[in-house]
């Protein structure tokens, strides 16, 4: 069995290359990967297709989860055969067959799962239901060879979190949003502005030409003890300012200003969090050395720069996966299935998908006002 830190996870039969495709379905992309688990960093993913079904939501300014689930429906099959092209291997050399198991939109992962099951079934081939959010907590030890223990803030348009991870399958969660996503937060105030969707990379766009000043935002939770998010009341105050601006349509330089003044608001907020976990996290895990981003947040080019700050004055290291592998995609499941497998894990078929699972089940409920998750 490898060891729980090993960089280069072995083939269940040492002697041949051990290959797992991965499936991803659980939002708006459907996605299919072949990994090489027993090859060196940067050599690991032989092939990775995404279908974006952005277009398909854009009109609703957010996903809508029965056109999702019939979008992965129609173009799950096809993606999955390009993939296996493009890796230029068989059912037969695979080792594992992997999918997103939820969290996330249940139609969706459901047709994931069914999906990798019946390939895991027809080859006999073990099955690997991923947590989703694993995935994203382990896509640094795909991209940059991370040990563990590392600090992790996942921050997504679902999730909002700060994690010390520990292991595969091992989690501690130090602190979640207590009501909005930071992602949720992005797309939310996207659309009060008039940006369009996605969010994230419309408001970052805008917020190039703005005056992050202009706007007297609020930034919740900001020095306050523990290591909980909040971003509904910032949310709350861009729809106030624009309720307080005269009357007809906002102009260009109001939507830059508005998107900048947002933006610094919740990396500035989001900061002081990390800032309070990185010391927690020194303390009580000395061996640890790095702090890591991951989701889709994580590809804020201003979160990324002020996180690079925080760590190198903090003495870690700050590692961020490619931009391709912070949103959602089947590489990391594959990944976090290599991981799982070389420890001799594996589920069984008859494995139900989940709209919810907490890395840490453990961790206490969040508590404030917007609590609503786990």
């Amino acid at each position: 069995m490898a060891s729980p830190n090993s960089m280069s996870l072995a083939s269940p039969d040492a002697m041949t290359p051990c290959y797992i495709l991965g499936i991803e379905s659980s939002c708006d992309e459907t996605a299919a990967a072949v990994v090489r688990a027993d090859a060196p960093c940067g050599e690991r993913v032989v092939s990775e297709v995404v279908l974006s079904q952005l277009e398909d939501h854009r009109p609703y300014g957010g996903v809508v989860p029965e056109i999702a689930a019939r979008a992965h429906l129609s173009a799950l099959q096809a993606l999955v055969a390009e993939a296996m092209q493009r890796a230029g291997v068989g059912y037969g050399d695979l080792s594992a067959v992997a999918a997103t198991g939820g969290p996330g939109l249940i139609g969706g992962v459901i047709v994931g799962v069914m999906a990798a099951k019946a390939i895991a079934m027809v080859h006999d081939k073990p099955f690997l239901a991923v947590n989703h959010l694993e995935g994203h907590a382990l896509t640094p030890r795909l991209s940059h060879d991370v040990p563990f223990p590392y600090l992790l803030l996942l921050v997504s348009g679902g999730h909002c979190q700060l994690l010390v991870v520990e292991g595969v399958g091992q989690f501690r969660r130090l602190g979640t949003t207590i009501d909005d996503a930071a992602g949720e937060a992005f797309d939310k105030v996207a659309k009060m502005i008039g940006l369009g969707y996605p969010g994230g990379p419309a408001v970052q766009a805008a917020a190039v030409g703005g005056d992050p000043r202009r706007f007297d935002l609020p930034r919740p939770l900001k020095g306050r003890p523990g290591f909980d998010f909040s971003f509904s009341g910032l949310k709350a105050a861009v729809r106030r300012s624009i309720e307080q601006m005269p009357p007809g349509p906002l102009s260009a330089q109001d939507k830059s200003d508005l998107a900048a003044s947002f933006q610094a608001a919740l990396v500035d907020s989001t900061l002081d969090r990390v800032r309070r976990a990185v010391r927690h996290f020194r303390a009580n895990w000395p061996q640890g050395t790095a702090l890591v981003v991951a989701g889709g947040v994580a590809a804020n080019a201003p979160l990324r720069a002020e996180l690079t700050t925080l760590a190198a004055r903090e003495g870690l290291d700050f590692v961020a996966p490619p931009l391709k592998w912070c949103t959602d995609n089947a590489a990391m499941i594959a990944w976090a299935a290599a991981e799982r497998l070389a420890l001799g894990q594996s589920d069984p078929l008859d494995f139900k998908p989940r709209p919810r699972w907490p890395l840490d089940p453990d961790a206490p409920k969040a508590r404030g006002a917007g609590a609503v998750k786990a």
